[in-house]
């Protein structure tokens, strides 16, 4: 194999930070401030200016924060929380995890919640809609507090959204609450597991902070059922140097797939991404449509073009979720988009030579 282009590179975003992160880090094993502390305030008061919210509230990992997100909500048996079938498997995991019941819907062509679906399957068990972002654009959360009405708390899956904006706001100040994840392969990433909870609502936000921390505020106090999901401090530094970086590297993120755009335009049989009105793009993913998808998978793969499938099998046809009683066929949309997507390389500091031998690579094999 004479050239590969991996399907992520976060070397290029650690050179970019690594003085800074390694004095942070320095700083904190000298202050032996390991688990929330300083560091990781710093970061949540940062992070919660920048989407424009009141509270930030550190977690272990995003899927922590999902289920954070709904238990301080007071969602649990009985209620049904209604959510995209075209989703990671964290979304309906937290759900079932807290005791509700996931209520799957399907989606539109441009990978996003379906607002028509959303309202057809409101019920009076109804409490939470969580709405995903979905691979770098916002769902229409708007569109979808206008047909629940305020009864119905939303719930924005902000994990895969990280500074982008829709009609002007920022992603994680969408809804009632987000929730959000730093894994390292997001466009703001951590160093290892990481998440955050974010809401304007003070109740809200004090209860998440109490449930992530055994309940409780201060040491032996536990006033909630809770649990262990708090945020360290060497992932709190390297996020706080990340986040200065991260409008730059979204643009660089739009800049790519301007490129793809350009290079991939003109041939009908490739279906490419669409951004929906009001939406600013981070392109967390570039999601494209071919047919004959896990053939052309394979042959980008023979060419050393790292790609992927987000994601290969709708929530519904999971063992795990099998009693939902879903069968092929439920949501058409959803199944048909999972047969077709194929996600190309982007990230920051992908150069364009390496993008035009993938879209060269793409064509020729379909």
């Amino acid at each position: 194999m004479s050239r590969t282009v991996p399907f992520l590179d976060l070397g290029w975003q650690t050179a970019q930070i690594r003085a800074t992160a390694d004095a942070a880090i320095a700083q904190v094993i000298d202050s032996s401030a390991f688990i929330l502390g300083g560091a990781a305030e710093d970061f949540e008061h940062a992070y919660a200016r920048y989407c424009g919210v009141r509270h930030c509230l550190g977690a272990g990992n995003g899927t922590d924060a999902l289920e954070l997100a709904l238990q301080a909500a007071g969602v649990g048996s009985g209620d049904e929380v209604i959510l995209p079938a075209n989703t990671f498997v964290a979304t309906a995991e937290a759900v079932v995890r807290v005791g509700a019941t996931p209520v799957l819907v399907d989606c539109t062509d441009d990978y996003l919640i379906s607002v028509e679906a959303v309202a057809e399957a409101v019920t009076k068990r109804t409490r939470v809609v969580a709405a995903v972002d979905l691979y770098g654009q916002t769902a229409p959360i708007d569109d979808v507090r206008a047909v629940v009405g305020d009864e119905v708390l939303v719930l924005e899956d902000a994990a895969q959204s990280q500074g982008a904006r829709r009609k002007g706001r920022m992603a994680g100040d969408l809804g009632d609450i987000a929730a959000t994840s730093f894994y390292p392969g997001k466009n703001l990433g951590a160093f290892g597991d990481a998440g955050a909870v974010l809401t304007n609502d003070d109740d809200l936000a004090d209860t998440v902070r109490r449930l992530r921390n055994h309940g409780g505020l201060a040491k032996y106090e536990h006033n909630l059922l809770g649990r262990n999901s708090r945020l360290d401090g060497i992932q709190a530094v390297v996020l706080s140097a990340k986040l200065a970086h991260l409008d730059e590297w979204n643009q660089l993120r739009r800049d790519a797939a301007a490129t793809y755009a350009q290079l991939l335009g003109d041939d009908g049989r490739v279906a490419l991404p669409s951004v929906a009105d009001g939406n600013e793009h981070v392109f967390h993913l570039y999601v494209v449509r071919v047919a004959d998808r896990d053939r052309v998978l394979a042959g980008l793969a023979n060419a050393g073009i790292g790609a992927g499938i987000h994601y290969p099998t709708p929530v519904h046809l999971l063992p795990p979720f099998g009693f939902l009683g879903h069968d092929r066929g439920r949501f058409p949309r959803a199944e048909a988009l999972s047969d077709e997507i194929l996600s190309l390389p982007i990230y920051p500091g992908i150069t364009v030579d390496d993008q035009q031998y993938v879209s060269e690579t793409l064509l020729s094999l379909l």
